[in-house]
This record gives structure tokens, sequence and C-alpha cells, in this order.
């Protein structure tokens, strides 16, 4: 083990998220990180401390907590953000990551940033795409302050590798899934996890009555085919990050962190058939297939998505919640 590595120390912002849970856990228990330890910053909520686990107190929009947070830092994980709330996004989305730059490129310890961005800053499926989405696509947020946030924290990165040369990588994230949130975002009740709200979108009666018969909906596109819409459970997701701490090829680079295969509302709604025995309701909707490509993490990361259509529909479906696990929705999304 080298020197570098037993002085290695991690910063985790929105450490209590479903992300950021994850990540801490495996992080610790992996022994190729043995010579780190994580300092999490909490703000709402908190963590309990333990062996290589530093918990602090602050928000990312506080500069002076931000200093602190970032003493002896040598990397940070980003993963702290607003949905759309317009009264804080610009406090906390958009100066607590200028904050946290800052920070980074005065901090003598540090060595790389990793921020977890999202494909609102393309757009989702709010616009058509006639070939797969790489990299390359130019920023396109979907109206909303969130969307328009997420543009921000990745050009706001790529300016620092421009202006101060820093050592930093992005991994775009689409919807980010774990235990039964793939469930739930099928739900035509008032428990649906995020969007669309299938029950607004058929009215109370119809989606009382498909509440019922334990209907699926089956999202259509404008031209009215099975929409096509990118995931990643939140096991790939954390694969991903591990992979680009400390490598080099990740340098100043976006990835595309998500499933080989967009998700295909008809074929769910079929396996969801065969395999539940439950009925299906198309579902019209403006919206558009995306297809993200993930080639370029596989490529320069060695990283593969574990996940397929099956797998995540299948741990969704047959993931029991513990009694002290309640399902709590923090945000829409």
């Amino acid at each position: 083990m080298s020197a570098a590595s037993i002085l290695s120390r991690i910063l985790v912002t929105g450490a209590t998220g479903k992300v950021g849970q994850a990540f801490i856990a495996r992080f610790l228990a992996d022994p190729r990180f043995a010579g780190f330890t994580v300092r999490a910053l909490c703000h709402n909520r908190r963590l309990a401390p333990c062996d290589r686990l530093e918990v602090i107190t602050g928000s990312i929009s506080d500069r002076t907590a931000v200093n602190e947070a970032m003493t002896g830092v040598t990397h940070v994980l980003h993963l702290a953000t607003c949905k759309e709330t317009p009264e804080a996004v610009m406090d906390v989305t958009v100066k607590g990551i200028f904050w946290l730059l800052e920070a980074a490129r005065s901090t003598p310890t540090f060595r790389q940033f990793i921020l977890i961005g999202g494909d609102a800053a393309i757009g989702h499926f709010f616009y058509p795409r006639a070939t797969p989405v790489t990299e390359a696509q130019p920023h396109s947020a979907y109206p909303g302050c969130y969307a328009l946030s997420k543009v921000l924290e990745e050009v706001m990165l790529e300016q620092y590798y421009i202006q101060y040369g820093l050592n930093g990588c992005c991994l775009r994230a689409p919807w980010i899934m774990e235990k039964d949130d793939f469930k739930y975002q099928l739900s035509f009740g008032q428990d649906v996890f995020g969007g669309p709200r299938w029950c607004d979108l058929v009215g109370p009666e119809k989606a009382a009555d498909y509440v019922k018969s334990r209907a699926v909906p089956v999202m259509l596109d404008a031209a009215g085919q099975p929409l096509k819409r990118n995931f990643v459970h939140v096991d790939d997701l954390i694969a991903a990050i591990l992979a680009a701490i400390d490598r080099q090829a990740a340098r100043q680079q976006t990835f595309n962190i998500c499933m080989d295969e967009a998700v295909d509302y008809g074929e769910l709604g079929a396996y969801l058939s065969t395999s539940r025995d439950l009925p299906t309701v198309a579902v019209p909707t403006p919206y558009h297939s995306t297809w993200l490509d993930n080639a370029k993490a596989k490529l320069l990361l060695g990283w593969r998505p574990v996940y397929d259509l099956k797998k995540m529909t299948d741990a969704a479906w047959n993931y029991q919640r513990a009694a002290e696990d309640p399902r709590i929705t923090w945000y829409p999304g």
C-alpha cells in the first residue's frame, strides 16, 4: 500500500441519500480502499460515525462549512443537490459546487473531484433523439430549475478543468433505483415514486380501478409507441464510482452510467404480465424515447452494469421491507 493511499480522505456530500449511504458502506468494506477514511458532510439528516467514518454537520451553501469539510481531503464525491425548489436551488446546488471547487483547487492534499450528474442535463425524455445519446450531446435542460442546475454543475466542473487544470470527472446517471423503487415508479396510486404521476394522467377514477386490479402502466411516447427510458441501479452506479477513483483514464471526462439498454415500457409490461400475471394499461404521453450510450464508461473505466430489465424488475418485486425500513420519499424523483 502506498504512502499516498494511507493518507487518503474522501469527502461525501449528500451522504444520507440512497447513493451516499450505499457508497459509504461499500467503500468502507472494499479492501482496495482500506487506506482511505470517509468524511460525510450532513445537513438535514445524520449518519452515525464509525471506524474510518467521520461525520460533520453543515450545508454546502455555507462557504465556511465547506472549507472546514475540505480540510485534508484528497477526493470529493459530490452527490448533494436540490430538486424543484427554486428558493434553494441556486444557494445549494450552484453555490454549493462553486464553494467545493474553490476549496478543491486551493487544498494542498486534493487529488480528484467526482460529480454525480444526471440525464436531466441533456433533457431526459423531453426532446426527441434519433440516435443513442453519447457524452458529446450538448446540454439541453428540460423546463424547471432542477435540470438547469444539473447543466450548471457540469459546466462549472468543466470550466475548472480549463481554468485550473482540476482533476475531476462527471458520472452522468439517469434515474437511480434501489430496493422497491422500480416497482413504485409504476404505481397508479398516490404512493407513486417520481414521474410521471400516472394517477394524474388517467384521472382519479381510472387510477383507483387500476390500483385495485394491480395494473401497471405502459408509457407511450409522442408517436404512440412504447417509450424507452434510461435507468441505473444504485449498485451499478456505486461500481462505476469505485472504478473511477484515481483512474487516470477518468481525468476530466464525462461518462454515461446506465443500463446497457434503455427500459422499453412495452417489454416491461409484457414481462410483468407473464412473470407476475399483472394487467397493463397503455398511457399516452408527450415524451420521447431516449437511449443513453454507456460504451465510453465500459472502455475507459472497465465498468459493466449488472442490472438489465429482468434483474431490475425481479429485484424490486421480490424486495421485502423490514419494519424498521419504511418506504419514505424524501423528494419526488
